[in-house]
Parts: C-alpha cells; sequence; structure tokens
C-alpha cells in the first residue's frame, strides 16, 4: 500500500535550536493552520486572503510570510494536515481488507464532529476541478490514492469470500468514494436529516458479507 499523496510542510528546526523557540514557533504554525481552515472553508482558496489569515492570529502578512513562504504552501500544509487526520483515523498505511472498511466508517464518524474541516475539503475540491487551481494536481493524486487503496481493500476481501458476486473490486471502490464524498456535501447541507454513518454502512454491507 503506497503513502498518502500529500507532501507535509515542515519547519524542520536547525540543529542546535532551543526547544522552547522551536516549540513557540511550531505552536504559531498551528494557530496559522487553524485560521487557514476557517479562511479557506468558509471564503474558498481564491477568496480567502493571507492577509485574512494573518490578521486571524495578530500577525502581519510579513509574519505569517516568515512560517509559510507562499499561499499555495499554506494551502498544501492545511490538506496534508486534513489527509494526517484520515491517515490516522482510518490505519489506512497499516489495515487491510475489512479492516480498512472499518476504518472509514469511523472515519465518517469522526468528520461529523469537525464540519469546519468537511466544509474546507468541499470547497477546496469543487474549486480545484478547474485545471489552474492550485490544488488541481493535489486533489488528482488524492483521488488516484484512495481508489487505489479502497480497490486493493476489496480485493483483498474478494479472495478471503468476504465480497459478494457480481462485485467487481474497482467499481465499489470509486462507488464508496463517490459516496463518501457526496454525503459530505448533503450532510453539510442539512445535517439534521444525513446519517453519514450509517449510510456508509448500509452501503458496506450490501456489497460486503460483514456486519458494520
Amino acid at each position: 500500500m503506497t503513502d498518502t499523496p500529500a507532501t507535509v510542510v515542515a519547519d524542520t528546526p536547525r540543529r542546535g535550536r532551543p526547544r522552547g523557540s522551536y516549540a513557540k514557533t511550531e505552536g504559531r504554525r498551528q494557530e496559522i493552520l487553524a485560521a487557514a481552515f476557517e479562511v479557506f472553508s468558509t471564503s474558498g482558496y481564491r477568496s480567502g486572503s493571507l492577509k485574512d489569515v494573518a490578521d486571524k492570529v495578530g500577525l502581519t502578512q510579513a509574519g505569517l510570510l516568515h512560517h509559510f513562504p507562499n499561499k499555495e504552501a499554506l494551502l498544501e500544509a492545511v490538506l496534508t494536515l486534513r489527509d494526517e487526520e484520515s491517515v490516522a483515523r482510518t490505519g489506512a498505511l497499516s489495515a487491510q481488507g475489512i479492516g480498512l472498511l472499518h476504518g472509514l466508517v469511523e472515519l465518517t464518524r469522526y468528520n461529523t464532529t469537525i464540519p469546519g474541516l468537511v466544509a474546507l475539503y468541499c470547497v477546496l475540491s469543487a474549486e480545484a476541478t478547474d485545471p489552474d487551481h492550485p490544488a488541481h494536481e493535489y486533489f488528482q493524486r488524492r483521488y488516484n490514492w484512495v481508489r487505489g487503496t479502497m480497490k486493493d481493500a476489496f480485493a483483498e476481501i474478494q479472495r478471503h469470500g468476504q465480497l459478494r458476486p457480481g462485485i467487481a473490486p474497482p467499481a465499489a471502490a470509486r462507488q464508496l468514494a463517490a459516496l463518501m464524498d457526496g454525503l459530505q456535501v448533503q450532510w453539510l447541507l442539512d445535517n439534521d436529516s444525513v446519517d453519514m454513518p450509517a449510510e456508509v454502512v448500509a452501503f458496506l454491507e450490501a456489497i460486503t458479507t460483514e456486519k458494520f
């Protein structure tokens, strides 16, 4: 199984830098990322400005650029952080087969607790369908990775006789990815009437012999 497509944007401490100084810098980076989550999820990437982000954390734009060299780097760090959260929740780098699918159900449950991050992903993924958007290639790589990871899981399930007859792993992977993303949009519009985890469980139990 391959790694996630995101490249971690990190400020590696220089040798000899005091730990306190690095901790303070890292703390400020986390504040900036939290502000960027809010700005990009409410305004979108193109409308949300670095000044908007800087204002939220009490920095000048030049001060923000000390931590992230440009807006594209900030966007990548925001997306990377979301992917890292997803990987941690799904066990996507270690789980296989049914274990990965159980992880995806858990991830769906977790997503109901972070509407801001879900909104950010929905806004940016829609914007990034434009080939000129700076996140266009990122989302292409990400969807290739997601579909490939899910396809491998369904293929493993099929080998163990847990995938129902007539279900093709590549198609199941595409359908599950589309279901999860589509449910997020519907849930953001009306979260009282959309139960994302229940819908994902219903789909998985319809195409596998497993109980989720």
